[in-house]
């Protein structure tokens, strides 16, 4: 116990880097599955439409909703992207 009292000046800063890596990695998995899930939802519905399932008006507003939202993710991951790399510059 004393010993990591001790350590905890050093130790203490690499895990906060450790579970902000961690953090990082979940969000960016997170981002990952999001965009597979429309883009396969937009296979699906894109199959619906052509085995008459779904008229081409529904096709096209679910369309456009999946469309909106995966470019909604792009835009997100874009502003995530400058956010760290300002942040890294910002600790050089």
């Amino acid at each position: 116990m004393f010993f990591k009292a001790l350590l905890l000046p050093i130790t203490g800063p690499v895990s906060g880097l450790l579970w902000i890596g961690e953090q990082i990695q979940e969000r960016v998995n997170t981002e990952i599955d999001d965009e597979e899930n429309l883009h396969k939802q937009l296979l699906s519905l894109q199959l619906r439409f052509d085995m008459g399932e779904i008229s081409e008006e529904e096709f096209e507003i679910e369309e456009e909703e999946l469309l909106l939202e995966i470019q909604t993710l792009e835009e997100q991951k874009s502003l995530n992207k400058e956010f760290i790399e300002q942040n890294d510059l910002a600790l050089v």
